[in-house]
């Protein structure tokens, strides 16, 4: 009987690999760290359960493999959980908080489900560890019935330290001291931080962007005002004559906080510092930052007033920057009245229930661009009813109907809240049907709505479910650029949890993406590497790529690649050598000595750790041959 055949075997195989991931998950540092901690010592409790069943011949029931597999698919939502919340903006997290503590009450109920649904007097165990399972059962049973996350005194003082221009210090530092953002360098790395989710956020911060940038600007002047001499301008090389002065909010990058040295604006008015809109650009994104608007086009004008401006206020303050430009032109305006009218979107809405495909047509492009628009627009659209009436549109005959009723619900859905009355409304099988049969655009705009929805972790299984991942591979081996962009993007997104890795090697991703590895050119290298790391480390994602001959191009990449994708492509070939002699041999024999010591002397920190590890199972297998020919 082969084991990777065995119901029993499978799932006690992956239940254990699974708490064996959870357990070796790093201390968490930010205000989630008594509900992450306490979660991942209940489940490694689990541990002797399944690590005793593995060694048992005896088979499981129907009923029992199906609690089990029950459990399975919680752990696995419990380590997209207990990752999300390890990392990135303290301040974001400390402002979500609630949301994380409800959540970590969701996954608690369902493990505790799960493990009611188990009998362990019927299991081939040994008293001790069903002792030991039934007390944890009681643990997440007690836990299920208790919140245990709420700091009254967090919540107050963030609550005035967002309202009051000029909050009281003692507040400040009781925040900066609860969130571990001490000095100006826990700022310049939570600044840093801030940056980095602004990129990959795809303009789904909402007003959280406002709230955690103006909470941050507050704790930095504090930190200056007790550290008068800090130099905050240290790591650009800016000398400062005299006490850092408080830099006016203007004057500051929406995206970095920085005090910006080369002004530009884009096409919705709002002034950025150029090279981080333009790292902004660079990612694929199509939208404003700051307003969530999507940009009309992507060309950079200096904002000289601006810069002229900043100029004359460093002069004043003794802060020196490049040399500065004069003034000619003057700054466009980057604010826009609210198209909200709610009697006009009640008469869009009955116009989209109009039996008149011409009236509906309309009324779906229109609801399309006020959605676009702003914040305010996207939240009366669904407050009036149009998400429901949206969704039935989807399976409209006419193409153009089709196309605006799904791009106005990508819009709609950058809108937290809306992405729960989307699913609910039971878009995402509708959804799945446009990127299967619309037309191009329409497809890309089912794909990035696709995206949009699975920020939300739930909303990964049921996607993923409803067969949206071999048409988004679809998509991305036919698409525009745009297109294949807004798939991989999703894709990626999806496979962060487990089960739907297996779905997309099943549905045949790898090899599109060894292509586009192999397309320098394509514009398409950092999303494939970016998921075959993720689908490296899953057991048939790993076996998928180790049949796609990946090394020689793995090494390339390695060799000449960017910093970024040297750091995934050796991540990449560590998985698929580990334990597999043929695939170091053939690592060897094309050159992936050089390329990885290379690495391990120029790469960022993740890279040297991968590179030294293959380098080690090289020379491990290099002296077995010595030993063999002796």
């Amino acid at each position: 009987m082969g084991g990777s055949e065995n119901p029993k075997a499978m799932v006690v195989g992956r239940l254990a690999d699974s708490i064996r991931e959870i357990s070796g998950l790093p201390e968490c540092q930010n205000v989630c760290k008594k509900m992450y901690g306490n979660l991942i010592r209940r489940v490694k409790l689990l541990s002797p359960l399944f690590e005793e069943l593995k060694d048992c011949d005896e088979s499981l029931s129907d009923e029992e493999i199906e609690a089990f597999e029950s459990l399975r698919v919680a752990l696995d939502l419990t380590m997209i959980l207990l990752k999300s919340v390890n990392h990135g903006s303290k301040l974001y997290q400390a402002l979500r908080r609630n949301d994380t503590a409800d959540k970590f009450q969701q996954i608690t109920e369902k493990i505790e489900a799960a493990l009611s649904d188990i009998s362990y007097n019927k299991l081939e165990i040994s008293e001790e560890v069903q002792e030991q399972i039934e007390l944890v059962h009681a643990q997440f049973k007690r836990a299920k019935a208790q919140t245990e996350f709420a700091d009254l005194q967090l919540d107050l003082d963030i609550a005035v330290a967002q309202k009051d221009k000029d909050p009281d210090p003692a507040i400040l530092k009781r925040l900066s001291e609860k969130l571990h953002l001490r000095t100006m360098n826990d700022l310049k790395k939570e600044s840093s931080e801030l940056h980095e989710l602004v990129i990959t956020s795809n303009g789904e911060l909402g007003d959280s962007f406002e709230t955690v940038s103006s909470l941050l600007r507050k704790l930095k002047d504090c930190v200056l005002a007790e550290n008068p001499e800090v130099d905050t301008y240290d790591s650009e090389n800016v000398p400062i004559k005299h006490r850092s002065p408080v830099i006016p909010d203007d004057f500051r990058c929406p995206i970095s906080l920085e005090l910006m040295k080369d002004p530009v604006i884009v096409s919705t008015g709002q002034t950025y510092e150029r090279s981080c809109i333009q790292k902004w650009l660079d990612a694929g994104h199509r939208t404003c930052p700051k307003t969530q608007q999507t940009l009309l086009h992507t060309a950079l004008t200096p904002n000289y007033v601006l810069k002229s401006l900043i100029g004359l206020w460093c002069d004043s303050n003794g802060v020196e920057l490049p040399k500065k430009q004069g003034s000619c032109r003057t700054k466009k305006s980057g604010t826009s009245l609210s198209d909200c009218d709610k009697t006009a979107i009640k008469a869009l809405l009955d116009k989209l229930t109009s039996n008149d495909i011409e009236q509906q047509r309309a009324a779906a492009g229109e609801l399309r661009l006020l959605a676009k628009r702003n914040a305010d627009n996207r939240v009366c659209i669904a407050e009036a009813g149009a998400i429901p009436l949206l969704v039935d549109l989807l399976s409209s005959t006419d193409p153009r109907t089709q196309e605006h009723a799904v791009t106005a619900l990508l819009n709609l859905s950058i809108n937290e809240s809306n992405k729960g009355t989307i699913v609910n409304a039971g878009a995402i099988p509708d959804i799945v049907d446009v990127l299967k049969n619309g037309s191009m655009e329409a497809r890309e705009n089912a794909a990035a709505t696709l995206f949009s929805l699975s920020v939300l972790d739930e909303n990964k299984v049921a996607i993923g479910a409803a067969g949206a991942i071999p048409a988004l591979i679809k998509l991305l081996c036919e698409g525009t650029p745009r297109g294949k962009k807004d798939a991989a993007t999703a894709i990626f997104n999806l496979c962060i949890y487990q089960g739907n890795k297996a779905r997309a090697v099943k549905a045949g991703i790898v090899a599109p993406l060894i292509r586009f590895m192999k397309d320098a050119g394509g514009g398409m290298v950092d999303e494939a590497l970016a998921i075959l790391t993720i689908l490296a480390g899953h057991h048939e994602g790993r076996t998928a790529i180790g049949q796609a001959e990946p090394i020689p191009i793995l090494v390339e990449v390695i060799r000449t690649g960017s910093p970024r994708n040297r750091e995934n492509a050796a991540a990449v070939l560590w998985l698929v050598c580990t334990g597999d002699l043929l695939q170091l041999k053939l690592a060897k024999e094309h050159g992936a000595e050089e390329a990885l010591q290379g690495l391990s002397e120029n790469g960022t920190d993740r890279a040297k750790r991968k590179a030294g590890s293959i380098l080690e199972l090289l020379q491990r297998i290099e002296g077995e041959d010595s030993l063999q020919n002796t």
